[in-house]
């Protein structure tokens, strides 16, 4: 297709098929505020209450979910990240003060986090570290700097394998997993830059450059959920160390921080290009799966159709918003556009409700999975396709108002 042909018709496309995408990101950061008026409580499954040891002796399942607090948590970053930018391309200042009233149920005034245990070496505890950041940049106050630099800390004591990767978690030895290029890399660019430590420019370019290595598949160009160096876990082949299927939001994780950490690194660091790379090499194997029907992607990515597997909105968002942005900033190329456009229109029609009230919702994300832990995840399609699902999954929305955004950017660029 010509250049030209192709322009004419993406505005065409974008004319009759794109509309209100800037209008579902604030209708959904309604739902968050109304459902989360004070603070953040991640829900979780009766399994993964199990897993994390959150039900107390003599507790079912219901009554500890019922009865568990806030904790400082990866899920509310990622949706304060979305009503940050939510308040930079509206203007309204609630969703600042939002972000604002939520982290500071965890910030003392010393700048200790509470519920946060650097002990435990857990990647996931990293992103909302970019609220810090953004608070302490228009506050001033101190106690966001120190617990910002508490988080930063953490990364560099952060155990890794022998190539250098960091471990999921202390409680994961020697694995790295998707997931947490997103949960570590994009604060520590902010914060490297912030601060002035662009010594730190290379370890995180080269987070992303291991991953792909190790976790990459030569015949689809996907990228495995988990790689464990040492192959001693069950779910880790015994030749490669990898796991055994292809997780979507696993991958939308990791494309999600490449393109964040693109943002903070300056113009002229001479290793930009290998992300974009990277990002380029994800971006084409990825689009081969896009369901050729409704334009979004499935939960185990490479099975389409086949017996329990579905398609799932959590990792289409995260997709959506990647290759929008992508665009946007011309990463990749303009062809990817019509991809684009598919997948946001086939996210609106499977993913997307308003109710009797007029609220909107965002549907059939998956809860959440992992590898190992206990009860032990085997990182099967069994596993994949059998974990729960839910409806305005803070994992979803965040990630979805994030891509609105990109989107509706992309929109008016072209």
């Amino acid at each position: 297709m010509k250049r030209s042909t192709l322009i004419f018709f993406l505005i065409t496309f974008f004319i009759h098929y794109s509309f209100g995408q800037i209008n579902y990101a604030i209708k959904l950061a309604e739902t968050i505020m109304a459902t989360y008026k004070d603070s953040m409580v991640v829900k979780k499954y009766a399994s993964h209450l199990e897993q994390d040891k959150l039900i107390a002796p003599g507790q079912t399942a219901e009554q500890a979910q019922q009865s568990r607090p806030a904790n400082w948590n990866y899920e509310m970053g990622v949706v304060l990240t979305g009503f940050e930018k939510l308040a930079q391309i509206t203007g309204e200042k609630k969703y600042i003060n939002y972000t604002k009233n939520i982290i500071d149920h965890f910030i003392t005034p010393t700048g200790d986090i509470r519920t946060y245990n650097m002990e435990e070496y857990n990647i996931d505890n990293i992103p909302t570290g970019r609220q810090l950041l953004h608070l302490y940049q228009s506050t001033k106050e101190e106690k966001y700097k120190t617990a910002a630099t508490t988080l930063y800390t953490q990364v560099a004591w952060q155990p890794r394998n022998k190539v250098g990767g960091y471990w999921h978690k202390l409680k994961y030895p020697t694995q790295m997993w998707l997931d947490g290029l997103y949960m570590a890399q994009p604060f520590a660019t902010e914060y490297a830059v912030l601060f002035n430590d662009g010594k730190k420019f290379d370890d995180i370019v080269n987070q992303f450059v291991w991953m792909e290595k190790y976790s990459r598949d030569n015949k689809t160009g996907l990228l495995y959920h988990g790689w464990d160096e040492s192959k001693l876990q069950q779910w880790a082949n015994k030749k490669t160390g990898l796991s055994p299927e292809f997780w979507s939001r696993a991958m939308g994780w990791y494309m999600m921080a490449l393109v964040d950490v693109l943002d903070h690194l300056p113009a002229n660091y001479k290793r930009r290009a290998e992300l974009i790379t990277i990002l380029n090499r994800l971006s084409t194997a990825l689009i081969k799966f896009q369901d050729k029907k409704e334009g979004v992607w499935w939960q185990v990515t490479n099975k389409a159709n086949q017996e329990l597997n579905y398609l799932e909105s959590s990792s289409s968002a995260m997709f959506l918003y990647a290759l929008s942005k992508a665009v946007n900033k011309k990463y990749i190329s303009i062809s990817y556009t019509a991809a684009v456009i598919k997948v946001y229109n086939g996210i609106i029609k499977n993913f997307v409700r308003t109710d009797a009230a007029g609220n909107v919702h965002y549907l059939q994300a998956v809860a959440g999975a992992g590898l190992g832990g206990i009860p032990y995840r085997d990182g099967s399609y069994e596993y994949y396709v059998k974990e729960p699902k839910r409806d305005d999954d803070l994992k979803a929305i965040g990630p979805f108002i994030q891509a609105c955004i990109e989107y509706e950017r992309l929109k008016k660029n072209k």
